[in-house]
């Protein structure tokens, strides 16, 4: 997906439900069945419940393999802090799955968290910590925003200071680290699991939220998607 920010005016925020189904409806007539049945049985399985913070990572191979794991957790959003590094996904490794995932930038991690606790989520830090719990014993009732740091140095002391709660993954090897992107993907499948299988938490999307997300969707399918989309919208 392109690239996102909080507080700028989305292409269809002054759209209703109905108006934002009946364009999605002009908009799938321009791609293939088997696309329009993907998009319908994928957005029911997607979730802002569990979100990523990504603090400076600078190895490309790595973002891209955290956001390839977020799609296929079904985790549709990542916020990424550029204090130092920049946020540049590798194809290779991304699989394309960037084209899915929504990805929102920050300069600090201050604005990350000011921005992540308006929206209700609880700021959970991964790493060892003498207040820490295991991932299987996290408390993921409310929204949850799981922050990772960069390769070498991991968090910065702001953002350990900043977070709600801290999580670490149980190692019983020599190795005292996993790799940031091996981390992410064990503590995604941990949570997303827990999280489905939770009826007392409401996961999914709203209606309108996964219209939306379709209609996103939808102009990655078309060439030229952008482009075909406003003139879709300039022709109703």
């Amino acid at each position: 997906m392109p690239e996102k920010t909080w507080g700028t005016v989305g292409l269809f925020d002054n759209y209703t439900l109905d108006e934002k189904l009946k364009l999605y409806d002009r908009a799938a007539s321009l791609f293939s069945e088997n696309k329009r049945e993907l998009f319908d049985r994928l957005v029911k399985n997607r979730t802002r419940h569990i979100s990523v913070v990504l603090e400076d990572i600078f190895q490309s191979h790595n973002a891209s393999a955290v956001l390839r794991s977020c799609d296929c957790f079904g985790v549709q959003d990542v916020h990424v802090v550029e204090n130092r590094n920049h946020f540049n996904p590798a194809g290779d490794v991304a699989v394309g799955s960037s084209k899915w995932v929504d990805y929102y930038k920050y300069p600090s991690i201050s604005e990350t968290y000011t921005a992540l606790r308006a929206r209700g989520y609880r700021i959970v830090a991964t790493l060892p910590h003498e207040n820490d719990s295991m991932i299987t014993d996290l408390d993921i009732s409310q929204p949850t925003a799981l922050v990772f740091g960069t390769e070498l140095t991991g968090l910065t002391q702001e953002a350990i200071d900043g977070a709600d709660a801290y999580v670490k993954i149980p190692m019983y090897g020599f190795t005292e680290s996993f790799n940031i992107s091996v981390c992410a993907a064990l503590s995604l499948f941990c949570l997303t699991e827990r999280m489905r299988a939770d009826s007392t938490i409401d996961w999914r999307l709203s209606d309108d939220e996964q219209a939306t997300l379709k209609l996103y969707w939808a102009m990655q399918a078309i060439r030229d998607g952008e482009q075909v989309m406003r003139h879709l919208m300039a022709t109703e």
